[in-house]
């Protein structure tokens, strides 16, 4: 770690105590984790006590079959990318939505209002709702689009297709008429080939 990061751990350590669930450095850039219970709190601390004053990202993550299945952890979480122009410092937060079937995590749109897309965005491509924020519908997929593309679970081809259909005039919506095949390409190699 550098100087600047062992400070701000050690700041983050200090001014948060027992909020902080886990501080994980990792080529070279600081993540605090926090408990789903805290997370509006903390925003509020890293904002208005230790000058975290943009956010720069926030998204949603899938951790189903991280790590070639070996995460035990819960599924969904939601991280924020942080930036204080005053201290020059960035911090990556994360936190993780406790139930996997219906994942939700509070709101941080009053903290930072350009949350507002992304915690959309989020919403429509993973399902993870944010409560309390004033606006949540989808902002990338169709109304009427079944499912979130971005879940590991969700199938290649999708659930449904649209297309133009002339003797209605309209688009429709149909089943998937796509069959699933392998992605992999085979390789035929001659037995006197010498790569």
């Amino acid at each position: 770690m550098n100087v600047a990061s062992d400070a701000l751990s050690a700041r983050l350590e200090t001014t948060l105590g027992s909020k902080v669930a886990e501080l994980v450095t990792h080529v070279g850039e600081l993540t605090l984790v926090v408990k789903v219970a805290d997370w509006i709190d903390v925003a509020h601390c890293l904002r208005d006590v230790l000058g975290f004053e943009q956010m720069v990202d926030l998204c949603g993550v899938d951790y189903q079959d991280f790590g070639d299945g070996a995460w035990e952890g819960n599924r969904f979480a939601v991280v924020l990318h942080l930036l204080s122009i005053s201290h020059n410092l960035r911090l990556r937060v994360r936190t993780f939505a406790e139930d996997d079937d219906f994942p939700i995590v509070p709101s941080v749109v009053e903290v930072w209002p350009s949350a507002n897309w992304y915690e959309r965005e989020a919403f429509d491509l993973y399902g993870i709702l944010f409560d309390g924020h004033p606006d949540l519908r989808r902002i990338l997929t169709d109304y009427g689009f079944v499912g979130h593309p971005f879940r590991k679970d969700f199938p290649l081809s999708g659930n449904v297709e649209m297309r133009y259909d002339p003797e209605q005039g309209r688009v429709v919506y149909q089943p998937v008429t796509i069959d699933e095949r392998v992605l992999v390409p085979r390789v035929i190699r001659e037995e006197t080939y010498r790569g």
